[in-house]
């Protein structure tokens, strides 16, 4: 049941942050952006809370923001079209 919950999750993040970047909605890079962007947020929320180097899932709006830095990281690396 986790494992179906941290996939919506995931999916609803990433498409939020594909929402916000203005990209079009491809759901298979919104799964992996979201919960890529999840463990990212979970990450700098730990670094900036004080809790070290911790690798965590974050909540919704640390998941969003994740998701919404590692987009935009894979923009600039992918080749424009």
């Amino acid at each position: 049941m986790i494992i179906l919950f941290i996939i919506v999750w995931g999916l609803a993040a990433g498409w939020i942050a594909q929402l916000i970047l203005g990209e079009g909605t491809n759901w298979g890079q919104a799964l992996a952006i979201g919960i890529g962007g999840s463990l990212v947020g979970g990450l700098l929320g730990s670094l900036l809370f004080g809790d070290g180097l911790e690798l965590r899932f974050s909540g919704i709006l640390g998941s969003i923001i994740g998701a919404v830095v590692l987009l935009a990281i894979v923009r600039l690396i992918r080749p424009s079209r």
